[in-house]
């Protein structure tokens, strides 16, 4: 039996920490500035980009990583006798999917196994921890892959965004709408649906909006995969401790884990943003 390598996209969110203990390796999209790209999570963070937005006023264009970029990152591996299966940002979203596939063409059959989350940030995240799990209980490529596109439709993600500023930014409402929605100082919560992101509810106030978040995940208690929960957001950091400590108190479960989004899922969402990834039975 071959080998067997995991691999994601930047999008994932997972922490440094989490990709090395379970040797992930992540491909990163890529974030334009004034035609200067850099490699999300690598070349730039995500306090560098909202520096960067800042002194610009505008945000950065966004790109998936090419099949070459794939292939590059792909070879040793395969070079070396591994089985690759990847989990990445959803065809739904981006063309990341696509662009890892038609790398994957260029190596025989069955050596690379691609995964459409549709889903995004560490909702692709949870998706490649339970590939990981598998990946030590010595699955084989193809099982693994066969497991994980069965949990897809299982993984439930949800955000509040907490300022139209970045959905303004990026010809996501008018500007009317960003003025007014900061006025009253309504928080669009959003989920991923099918591959993409609808908007779920519109509240007023963050209280409220992280209520709704804990009302939904509440909502699937008793078919709730506990091994796994996260926290998610971009610059959020006391609303993600009490995030954490209310999902303790309400689910009684203690695997909670706070992940950072980077820039990527950043530049299109802002600071604040905060968000609840988990599983169903």
């Amino acid at each position: 039996m071959n080998k067997v390598k995991i691999f994601t996209d930047s999008t994932c969110d997972l922490t440094e920490q989490m990709l090395a203990d379970n040797d992930i390796s992540m491909v990163p999209l890529y974030i334009t500035f004034d035609n200067l790209s850099y490699r999300d999570c690598a070349d730039m963070n995500t306090a560098e980009l909202y520096d960067r937005v800042d002194e610009l006023g505008m945000l950065p264009k966004t790109a998936a990583p090419t099949p070459s970029d794939f292939s590059s990152a792909f070879r040793p591996y395969i070079e070396d006798g591994y089985d690759i299966v990847y989990i990445g940002l959803s065809s739904q979203l981006s063309s990341t999917i696509q662009n890892a596939f038609l790398a994957s063409q260029e190596y025989p059959e069955g050596r690379i196994r691609i995964v459409d989350s549709l889903n995004l940030s560490t909702g692709i995240g949870i998706l490649v921890m339970k590939a990981a799990d598998l990946k030590a209980e010595g699955l084989s490529s193809s099982e693994i892959a066969e497991s994980v596109s069965q949990m897809v439709p299982k993984v439930r993600t949800a955000f509040t965004i907490d300022t139209f500023e970045y959905l303004y930014k990026g010809g996501r409402c008018s500007a009317i709408q960003g003025l007014v929605g900061n006025m009253l100082k309504i928080k669009p919560i959003t989920k991923v649906t099918g591959g993409k992101i609808v908007l779920y509810d519109k509240v007023r106030g963050r209280k409220k909006a992280l209520a709704v978040l804990l009302q939904e995940i509440e909502s699937d208690k008793s078919a709730l995969d506990v091994s796994r929960i996260f926290v998610t957001h971009s610059f959020a950091d006391e609303d993600a401790i009490g995030l954490r400590q209310e999902l303790k108190g309400v689910l009684g479960v203690g695997n909670i884990i706070e992940t950072n989004a980077g820039c990527v899922i950043s530049s299109h969402c802002g600071k604040n943003t905060i968000g609840i990834i988990y599983m169903v039975k």
